[in-house]
């Protein structure tokens, strides 16, 4: 595994652990030699992890729509920062530059970007593992709700259970390293 794609929020939430977890998620990255594919912004979660990646000598590829540009203040400093035109762009450039899928807490966009790429490897339009950093329980409600889903029968149990759900970056990254896609 190269790189993994991280969505997360442009802003830093109401808790510490949020923060310090993509710090942490950007120091494991790099001690896998693992590059950072992530939404290209210097605030927030975003910023967060793309400064803790650059500073612990990783790689960082930002993917950025034009109409964001100023508004997520895109980051002067990565690898490579790719200006795309729309949000489907963004999305597309991520997906085709990574190997897999990481999900920290973010707002609407970062479940947005989740369920996509989620929804993608489920129908077999990429192999590629797809997992949420479940810091102090962020995601809880999410799961509650996939798991509804499946109750309901519009989900199926083995697609819910493709979605890798782990506390630490460590045992996050295990498990997306061990990843084998479907035949």
């Amino acid at each position: 595994m190269n790189r993994i794609a991280v969505f997360c929020g442009s802003r830093f939430g109401s808790r510490p652990a949020y923060r310090e977890a993509a710090e942490r998620l950007g120091r494991a990255l790099v001690r896998r030699d693992i590059g950072l594919v992530y939404g290209g912004a210097s605030v927030g979660l975003m910023g967060a992890i793309a400064d803790c990646v650059l500073a612990e000598g990783g790689e960082v590829i930002g993917v950025i729509p034009v109409s964001l540009r100023d508004h997520e203040i895109a980051h002067k400093k990565l690898h490579e920062l790719h200006v795309v035109d729309t949000m489907r762009a963004r999305k597309a450039m991520i997906d085709e530059l990574s190997d897999g899928f990481i999900a920290l807490p973010g707002g609407i966009g970062t479940l947005e970007e989740l369920a996509e790429a989620l929804t993608l490897g489920i129908l077999n339009y990429h192999g590629k593992p797809c997992g949420v950093l479940n810091v102090t329980g962020y995601f809880n409600r999410f799961l509650v709700t996939l798991d509804g889903m499946v109750e309901e029968g519009f989900f199926l149990q083995k697609n819910r259970n493709v979605l890798i759900v782990e506390e630490t970056p460590e045992n996050l990254l295990d498990r997306l390293l061990a990843h084998t896609p479907p035949p």
